[in-house]
């Protein structure tokens, strides 16, 4: 009845505002229910909200307790501080932009480049530890798994021959399958093919060490420029970089950026301009401004234009002119998710402008590493660098037992 008062009321007052008098009390109604459920909406967002503040500390039914002084049951001033304890460690007080950026912890480098080559050893080594798993004895059905495995991990038809012609000769007296021991060979047979360009560099008698970089179009090479350039720099060396690609769009200016980066003074003509013109410049204003590293940037190139690697020559007679016996390197940069086509590659710049160490960008993205193998192993080429990442550290220099032991290592 109460209920019905109210109601009218409320109609009467709709009418007097202007609601025509037949619908007032179904307007008072509707006014009622949306009155109702905003209540309730704020009933709601009141509870999430306490739910989602930190709670106090707890006391549980059977937990030890003594009086306040106010005569308020209060936990023991020990589960009290254990308490305080577990709440410190669990939730540290923020550190300051600028400490969190100092103690930021490095990750181990044997750590990242395991995991840069996560790809090809689950690919390599995990398939392989599978196929042990299934076949108790060195069998053909065993060696012609094994040899697909190899194939497909882009080793190469000739190092994957090589490679099952060797563990089957050390293996031909063993009546069962030694998981272990069969790893341990292949890793040591895949050790032998690889020729690593080591950590240092040349030194040149006079003048700066000159690195002339070459590849195809979109295989990173003003990037590996830029990271080198960042290591050099890093060493406390002056740096001079040539921007040599004088044809794509932007290539001088991406230079120009890593320049800025790194500290280092970019030599640039306009776009379209002479690429030996530059090699000159760049190596007059090395030599000039005693920079002890001179890294030239080229235009990508395919392989198969003979005009162009002509070209290639011509910059490498230039350089040699203005500092004798350069460039000191001559560095391949092959990207290694193009697999076969990067030994393809490899083979004609080697014909073309005596590579002298090639640099394997992208290794990280691909589970076919076995590239390192059949470039290394079929051409005598030194693998000089190698990229697992982005980052200016994740170009590093190449190491046969590193890369033996990420990806054969058991944790």
């Amino acid at each position: 009845m109460e209920l019905e008062v109210w109601l009218n009321r409320i109609a009467d007052f709709l009418v007097k505002a202007g609601v025509p008098a037949e619908h007032g009390p179904m307007a008072a109604l509707a006014l009622v229910y949306l009155c109702l459920t905003l209540l309730s909406l704020l009933i709601v967002v009141a509870l999430l909200r306490r739910n989602m503040r930190s709670p106090d500390v707890v006391v549980q039914a059977d937990d030890q307790v003594e009086p306040s002084e106010s005569g308020e049951v209060l936990p023991l001033r020990e589960d009290v501080e254990e308490a305080a304890v577990d709440e410190e460690l669990a939730a540290p007080e923020p550190l300051p932009v600028e400490e969190r950026l100092v103690v930021e912890e490095p990750v181990n480098l044997f750590q990242r480049m395991r995991a840069g080559l996560n790809k090809t050893r689950s690919s390599l080594v995990g398939r392989v530890d599978a196929l042990l798993g299934t076949h108790p004895r060195l069998d053909e059905e065993f060696l012609e798994e094994l040899e697909e495995i190899l194939i497909t991990a882009d080793f190469g038809m000739k190092a994957t021959q090589e490679l099952v012609q060797a563990l089957t000769a050390r293996l031909k007296d063993v009546v069962q399958n030694d998981p272990g021991q069969l790893r341990k060979i292949l890793a040591e047979e895949i050790r032998a093919r690889l020729k690593d360009g080591g950590s240092d560099w040349p030194v040149p008698e006079n003048g700066p060490l000159v690195i002339m970089v070459v590849g195809v179009n979109g295989v990173g090479k003003t990037t590996t420029i830029g990271k080198l350039a960042k290591q050099f720099a890093d060493q406390g060396k002056k740096v001079v970089l040539g921007a040599g690609d004088t044809f794509r769009a932007a290539a001088a200016e991406q230079l120009e950026v890593w320049g800025t980066r790194s500290g280092s003074d970019v030599i640039r003509h306009k776009e379209g301009s002479d690429p030996g013109a530059v090699a000159f410049d760049a190596v007059k204003a090395a030599v000039a401004r005693k920079a002890d590293v001179m890294i030239l940037d080229t235009a990508g190139r395919l392989h198969t234009k003979a005009n162009l690697m002509e070209e290639l020559k011509k910059i490498r007679r230039v350089v040699d002119r203005e500092v004798p016996g350069a460039p000191h390197e001559t560095l391949l940069v092959l990207d290694a998710t193009t697999g076969q086509n990067a030994l393809v590659q490899a083979k004609m710049f080697r014909e073309a402008v005596e590579v002298s160490g090639v640099a394997l960008t992208k290794l990280d993205g691909t589970a076919k590493g076995g590239i390192v193998v059949a470039i290394s192993s079929q051409l005598d080429l030194p693998i000089r660098l190698i990229g697992i990442g982005e980052g200016v550290a994740d170009l590093r220099p190449f190491s046969a037992d590193e890369f033996v032991a990420a990806l054969f290592a058991n944790n």
